[in-house]
């Protein structure tokens, strides 16, 4: 055997060993059962939006609102995160969106659900979301060592592309049997264990010894501005940023081009966003054999940018039966891409700022979703589902090669004994 390929083997053999772990091991299980619950929902919802009769732009407006509120919120969840007690603001707020499937069920089952109920309720989930995520999401850094952070991240990613496979295959069945409320449900009763998750594994109590100063202004963007002025932290984040924006909606307006150009049916729909996740899963696997130390910054600007470009092939490929092998592939890109850059970024942060890194990181994510989403709407309506995917997937391909460049070239961060970056 090769010598590199063997330290792949023994790399992700390693990597293994962290679910074995009874804290982290039960965090990967519930995470993945939510995941489940929230991945069958995103592709009830838009097939309904599309039954209520609601257009293209309807559709990427509710993906924007469920997204939006990161853009206002979620520096304050990470602030939440870095100094509240996590274990409350993540049961209180999940309590509050676990009702929003909960609402839907019944509107459902009474017949009363109208397009702008949807996207009411998808509203409050944004909001909810945006403000317990980063106290989550701290979660698994939090309870494993420093030199664990990479693997504890592309495990995560692994059991979210899973998730992604899982969730649309649920949602199939769902669908064809008992209908798209079926997908409302598992979704609400998936909320349960990662909210038990939270009670068990987080300490109660405030974080910090003065829970007066959570909110203190000067302390959010003191931390802040440390995150972004380091060139290699600024760079995953701008490249987060872009991906999302631009290559983001083609999962967003997957049900447009599935229903209404490729004449396909909700199970080929639920099938297409499998293959995504199953690429998604591909790519977090193969990022458990790269080693802790490895220059990631490649990886996420060349897949970022390949990612572009299968968007862009995505648009213009004619064949239902090839629409899988697309999506595929670029979830094997945006999975390695993401990973990658959250690992450089959680990896780098001082525990201090590690609440508003992931909070920064979920915004480019969000963020750049939300906006691309409601433009990419208006540009469906415009232009056709077909020119306006290409646009974007040309425009991201072009984008990441020209700030790829820049961010490699960024000097590697500094570690001292307490594996601190220099100037954060």
């Amino acid at each position: 055997m090769p010598p590199r390929l063997a330290a792949h083997i023994s790399e992700f053999k390693q990597s293994l060993r962290l679910l074995r772990t009874p804290r982290f091991g039960t965090y990967y299980g519930a995470t993945l059962l939510s995941n489940i619950g929230a991945w069958s929902q995103q592709v009830a919802e838009p097939w309904l939006l599309l039954s209520l009769g609601a257009s293209s732009f309807l559709i990427g407006l509710d993906a924007f609102v469920q997204s939006a509120p990161a853009l206002m919120l979620i520096l304050v969840g990470g602030m939440l995160a870095d100094r509240a007690d996590r274990r409350l603001v993540i049961t209180t707020f999940q309590a509050i969106e676990m009702m929003c499937p909960v609402t839907l069920v019944i509107l459902l089952f009474t017949h009363l659900v109208e397009p702008w109920m949807v996207v009411t309720l998808s509203l409050m989930v944004g909001i909810t979301d945006a403000i317990s995520m980063p106290s989550f999401q701290t979660i698994g850094p939090s309870i494993v060592r420093r030199d664990q952070i990479p693997t504890a991240i592309a495990l995560s990613a692994t059991q979210f592309n899973l998730s992604r496979i899982l969730g649309p295959a649920l949602a199939g069945i769902l669908m064809a049997s008992v209908g798209v409320i079926g997908c409302f449900a598992a979704n609400a009763a998936s909320y349960l264990p990662f909210i038990a998750v939270a009670l068990w594994i987080l300490p109660g109590g405030a974080l910090v010894a003065h829970p007066d100063q959570v909110f203190d202004r000067h302390h959010l963007f003191v931390g802040l501005r440390r995150i972004v002025t380091s060139e290699h932290m600024r760079g995953g984040l701008i490249t987060v940023l872009t991906t999302n924006a631009l290559c983001g909606p083609l999962i967003v307006f997957c049900p447009v081009l599935v229903k209404e150009i490729l004449g396909g049916d909700a199970t080929q729909f639920s099938v297409s966003l499998g293959a995504f996740g199953v690429g998604g899963l591909l790519g977090a696997i193969v990022m458990l054999g790269i080693a802790a130390g490895a220059d990631r910054r490649k990886l996420s600007s060349n897949l970022a940018a390949a990612y572009g470009g299968l968007t862009a092939l995505a648009a213009i490929n004619p064949w239902i039966s090839v629409l899988p092998v697309l999506l595929a592939l670029a979830g094997f890109t945006m999975s390695i891409s993401n990973t990658s850059a959250n690992s450089l970024l959680q990896a780098t942060a001082p525990p201090r700022l590690r609440g508003r890194t992931i909070s920064l990181y979920m915004l480019a994510m969000r963020g750049g979703l939300s906006m691309g989403s409601l433009l990419a709407g208006i540009s469906v309506d415009l232009l056709g589902v077909r020119y306006a995917l290409l646009l974007n997937g040309s425009l991201a391909l072009v984008a990441h090669l020209a700030i790829g460049r820049r961010w490699i070239r960024a000097p590697l961060p500094i570690f001292d004994g307490q594996a601190r970056t220099a100037g954060l």
